[in-house]
């Protein structure tokens, strides 16, 4: 048996394969070809295969190079934790307060 070497949870790993099905669409939609879109990103067919199967061993520059093939569709990528409210959050409770009012100017 074969150990995985990427410890993914299962709501990531349904998130991975609702996404390579999303791309998968999006090429079939545009009426592209495997080999065409595998081509322009500049990866094999069964490169492709995983990305639209949603596969975690995939890296993520070949997502991106998917999504460009598919007509820019890359700058998506831009939205990834845009939006970062938890984050956020814990970054303001370590704020550092002042314990006395600064000094007055003369």
């Amino acid at each position: 048996m074969t150990k995985n070497p990427y410890n993914i949870l299962p709501t990531t790993e349904e998130i991975l394969r609702t996404m390579g099905e999303q791309i998968k669409l999006a090429r079939l939609r545009r009426n592209l070809s495997v080999e065409l879109v595998s081509e322009r990103a500049g990866i094999s067919r069964a490169s492709l295969w995983n990305v639209e199967k949603g596969s975690p061993s995939v890296a993520i520059g070949i997502y991106a190079a998917v999504l460009h093939a598919l007509n820019n569709m890359d700058k998506d990528l831009l939205l990834v934790a845009k939006d970062d409210a938890m984050g956020r959050k814990m970054q303001d409770l370590q704020l550092i307060t002042r314990k006395r009012a600064p000094r007055k100017e003369r």
